[in-house]
């Protein structure tokens, strides 16, 4: 685990100006490295999930660069971003951001229809993904039928379709119960990990920590320790 998947120098964000300006992250420098699944922990506010969407490509920090598999990122155009993050990046959000008008499988094909592959051959794909994460049997459900840890599932596999080298997780495991998400994060570091892919999870859920290869605590916009995994 000692080849770089991102590192990030002297990342700030804020947001207001003047007496209204809010600090949310100062000031950070962080590394996460191929072949590792590390986990970004601390308390609400901290600046975890802020932190993580500049190091995705979401949100653009203030102050500092952030590199990606060699890559600087925030020095890109908005559509070398764009195409940077669907080739390179998966995200799981904290609320599935699934479409409530498309199926299961329509939903995890949506990566490889954004790569312009043929639609036919994206949802064989995406029921093939399903499959994976155990829901070979609801490809054709909407996600309103589905419970909370099924709607996860779906999220995670719409993130691994495109085979990103680098999975990114908002609190995976905030709307589940403790057994399932163990579950959920065992699965996705069985399926998913490897020499050349790195995990990187936000998280606030101390159950899972033991499936962490690193732990980095944040605090109030600052990184406040780092702990080696215990499995």
């Amino acid at each position: 685990m000692d080849k770089p998947a991102i590192i990030a120098k002297d990342v700030s964000k804020w947001f207001g100006e003047g007496e209204t300006r809010v600090v949310a992250v100062n000031k950070v420098n962080f590394s996460a490295h191929l072949g590792e699944m590390l986990f970004i922990v601390g308390p609400s506010g901290s600046g975890k999930t802020t932190f993580l969407s500049m190091i995705s490509g979401i949100l653009r920090p203030n102050e500092g660069s952030v590199d990606v598999r060699g890559k600087s990122i925030w020095n890109m155009s908005e559509n070398q971003l764009a195409d940077f993050r669907l080739n390179t990046i998966g995200f799981v959000f904290q609320d599935f951001h699934l479409f409530p008008r498309l199926t299961t499988a329509e939903n995890v094909a949506i990566p490889l229809i954004l790569k312009q592959r043929d639609w036919d051959e994206s949802i064989v794909e995406a029921r093939r993904y399903l499959d994976i994460v155990g829901l070979k049997d609801r490809t054709e459900v909407l996600p309103v039928k589905l419970s909370g840890g099924e709607q996860q599932r779906v999220a995670i596999a719409r993130a691994m379709i495109s085979e990103p080298h680098i999975l990114i997780m908002d609190e995976p495991t905030a709307s589940l119960d403790g057994e399932t998400g163990k579950m959920i994060i065992a699965f996705v570091k069985e399926k998913f990990l490897n020499p050349d892919r790195c995990i990187v999870i936000v998280t606030h859920d101390a159950r899972i920590n033991d499936f962490a290869d690193r732990i980095v605590h944040m605090e109030d916009g600052h990184i406040t320790g780092l702990d080696k995994g215990t499995e």
